[in-house]
């Protein structure tokens, strides 16, 4: 509710100054206008919305306050409009009706569902800005055609993505296809691009993805696009300039991150129709060179795709939203003043408006909801019990870190972190087993042990097995225990060739091995490994998403049987409270995903001593 000091002749003003720009706005197309009218006595603030057959920008005016007007007779008593506060800069009377002052097209989305529940707003819609509304609330139903030329069937839902790409697109807007891993993110893309050549559209797409997921792309596109003409952009700098250069008789490019960053250059001078980021969460952090480069990229509309648009912070999430609609979600440092500090305390209206601002542009499936037909997944966590040796040496460990913690002030912490983490790692260390990190250590590892009667019950029960670890040199004591007991193994780390690594995957897929040891960050992503239904995670990272998308290797679709995870903990150690730690990472993605609280998941003084249990 409003409350008036009356001063009509400045009421009359407002209202003629922002009639005058809405008038403007309709004359020209693609514009949408907002009026707001404030009536004494009625003490209703009514907001008329209109579209004129386009979304370029937008103006919508929530309330007076906001239009720079307090302090000269009218403010706000109510509160209900406060959420429209801040959506876009100061401005007064006269840039109003001068008609410079708009917000991006994209906020008609999170006003119209801002607005829908505030009680003191008559909310008056005409048809074309009804029409922008209901075609991203029946994006299902929209008319776009599955390409002839797609040779595959699509799933219920993935025909649901492939039209949400294409409304996207349509209307000018970016967006995150955010799908549990194993769900067909990349086939649903190549729909989208087969399908939008076929309506004629022209121009070439840009695929930027990890190194390793270059080939797949390509195998993927000829598998399913054939009809596309697609070049990646690999091999030596001139190799790839000539590649670059032919850009616009191409259908699609392929390149990856890290060749994204040493040719920005070459693509300063190209426009694509279209940009897709692959394991988006490559750009999280704003400050990073590839992300820079990312945002440099000349294209028509963008999109992200990524099982997890939030590891471990929400500025990760307002990093890929600057690539997709800069300035959507403000600068950086307005994102955390609005929306991240509060999340992080507990504040239910910011995660509210945080997730009616996202809403619209983020798709996210998950498994449970949209694979009925998929094998079940079991997860366990199974413990192991340090024999004395192993015991001695890491309450030692951990008591010199914690006793050296507990001494320090916050600015001495902060400036130690690199050390501190190194320290940290020493300990997961010790766990997996002690010989890592000293020498000559002849005593027993009760995890080693543990896993090899996990591996051993597997393959006697005919089941194959992936096994995960973050230490390649792990991976290699696993490998040796593994070949003097009989079990042929297969290994797959970040120095594997891009070429090796499809010899390795196509191997195991055809029975060959009985164990596929991978490391997290190499085969996290990217890998189809459906012949496995035995995962077992051998050490655990800090967020879980990084587990659940190795998981997802093999519980996808193609999988014939219950897939079994099993997680191994070392009991009463730092591992066990990085699986705590881990679940307050998966409460911050789905506060602003599906709308829970939300506990901060930033690395505290008190949060390392409790990893250490001296809290």
């Amino acid at each position: 509710m409003l409350g008036l000091a009356v001063r009509q002749d400045l009421i009359d003003a407002v209202d003629a100054a922002l009639r005058h720009l809405l008038g403007s706005l309709l004359g020209e197309e693609g514009h949408v206008g907002g009026v707001v009218h404030v009536h004494e006595g009625t003490q209703v603030l009514q907001l008329e919305v209109g579209h004129a057959g386009g979304v370029n920008d937008v103006l919508v005016v929530g309330d007076v306050d906001d239009a720079g007007l307090a302090g000269e007779g009218i403010h706000e008593q109510g509160g209900e409009l406060a959420a429209l506060n801040g959506l876009g800069d100061r401005v007064d009377v006269d840039e109003l009706a001068a008609g410079g002052v708009g917000l991006p097209s994209a906020r008609a989305l999170l006003v119209d569902a801002l607005l829908q529940n505030a009680q003191s707003v008559r909310l008056v819609r005409d048809s074309g800005f009804r029409k922008l509304v209901r075609d991203f609330d029946s994006y299902s139903d929209a008319d776009i055609e599955v390409p002839c030329g797609l040779r595959a069937e699509l799933r219920g839902y993935q025909e649901d993505g492939f039209r949400w790409l294409g409304t996207l697109e349509r209307m000018g807007f970016g967006g995150v296809l955010a799908d549990d891993m194993g769900l067909g993110k990349t086939l649903q893309v190549i729909a989208h691009v087969l399908g939008r050549k076929e309506e004629g559209a022209t121009g070439c797409s840009l695929i930027v993805c990890p190194a390793s997921l270059v080939y797949n792309w390509m195998s993927e596109l000829a598998r399913f696009a054939p009809g596309l003409r697609c070049v990646a952009a690999v091999g030596t700098k001139s190799a790839r300039a000539a590649s670059i250069g032919s850009s616009a008789e191409l259908d699609v490019l392929v390149t990856s991150y890290d060749l994204l960053r040493r040719d920005v250059e070459i693509y300063s001078g190209q426009h694509f129709a279209r940009v897709v980021l692959d394991e988006a969460q490559y750009i999280k952090n704003p400050r990073a060179q590839v992300t820079k480069c990312a945002k440099c990229l000349d294209a028509d509309a963008r999109f992200a795709l990524t099982g997890t648009p939030i590891e471990n912070r929400l500025a990760e999430l307002w990093s890929i939203f600057d690539f997709l609609m800069p300035g959507y979600l403000g600068s950086r440092e307005e994102f955390a003043k609005r929306y991240e500090s509060p999340v992080e305390a507990r504040e239910h209206d910011a995660s509210t408006l945080l997730r009616c601002a996202i809403g619209p542009f983020v798709l996210r499936r998950l498994k449970s909801e949209v694979l009925a037909d998929l094998p079940d997944k079991t997860e366990s966590v199974v413990y192991a019990q340090m024999e004395p040796k192993q015991r001695k040496l890491y309450l030692a460990s951990q008591d010199r870190l914690a006793l050296q913690i507990q001494h320090q002030e916050d600015k001495e912490l902060k400036g130690e972190k690199l050390k501190i983490l190194a320290e940290l790692t020493k300990l997961r260390q010790i766990c997996c087993d002690p010989s890592l990190c000293f020498e000559g250590y002849d005593g027993s590892s009760a995890k080693l042990e543990t896993c090899m009667e996990l591996v051993s019950q597997a393959i006697d029960g005919g089941h194959r097995v992936l096994l995960f670890s973050q230490f390649t040199s792990m991976l290699d004591i696993i490998e040796r225990r593994l070949s003097s007991e009989g079990f042929s193994t297969l290994m797959l780390t970040g120095s594997t060739s891009k070429e090796a690594r499809e010899r390795l995957v196509r191997r195991f897929q055809a029975g060959g091995g009985d164990v596929f040891l991978i490391s997290l960050k190499a085969g996290g992503v990217g890998l189809n490994l459906t012949s496995a239904d035995v995962v077992i995670h051998y050490d655990p990272w800090w967020n879980t998403a990084a587990q659940d998308q190795a998981t997802g290797r093999a519980h996808r679709i193609g999988q014939r049987h219950d897939v079994s995870v099993f997680k191994l903990i070392v009991e009463g150690t730092i591992e066990e409270r990085i699986l705590k730690m881990q679940e307050a990472k998966r409460d911050l993605a789905e506060s602003v995903l599906a709308g829970e609280g939300v506990k901060s998941a930033l690395l505290t003084r008190e949060d390392i001593l409790a990893l250490l249990g001296s809290s």
